[in-house]
């Protein structure tokens, strides 16, 4: 039997037979179980205000990063491991929201003599200016409430 080229099973191709879209189509990028666990994801998930997903994703950044300062950081062995960790913990949710409120103010940040429009004041999109401020403030205030519940567990249960 002879095999058309129409007939053959490409694993990876190009996303919608748009060569020129710069994303490939793949069993694991296409199927629905990466759609359905990238919707439940606080950046995508609809009818959240960027507040909320800020918080969202902030909490879990420093209850997440706690974990590896404290059990590889330098004074690991040491009876201040803990509370070494959640200063490093903290100081990197700070650095890391300065790195958003670059990101926005650049990416964001309206020229001097421009008009924002009515739409852009009002509205709650997490690419607009007041929409990254406020996720910026959501991370902000998560990541250190996720940074403090994890030192205090860490507190209790050890």
């Amino acid at each position: 039997m002879i095999i058309k080229k129409s007939d053959k099973f490409d694993v990876v191709s190009s996303f919608n037979s748009d060569p020129f879209v710069g994303h490939l189509s793949t069993p694991i990028t296409t199927s629905s179980l990466t759609k359905a666990y990238l919707d439940l994801l606080p950046a995508y998930k609809t009818g959240l205000s960027p507040l909320l997903r800020g918080i969202n994703i902030g909490f879990v950044h420093g209850y997440l990063l706690l974990g590896p300062f404290v059990k590889l950081g330098p004074l690991r062995d040491s009876q201040v491991a803990n509370f070494i960790g959640f200063l490093a913990t903290i100081s990197l949710i700070i650095i890391l929201t300065a790195g958003l409120l670059i990101y926005g103010f650049v990416s964001f940040s309206t020229k001097k003599g421009e008009e924002i429009s009515f739409q852009e004041k009002n509205s709650v999109d997490i690419l607009s200016s007041t929409g990254w401020s406020q996720f910026t403030s959501g991370f902000i205030v998560g990541g250190f409430g996720g940074t403090s519940v994890a030192y205090l567990l860490l507190k209790l249960l050890t």
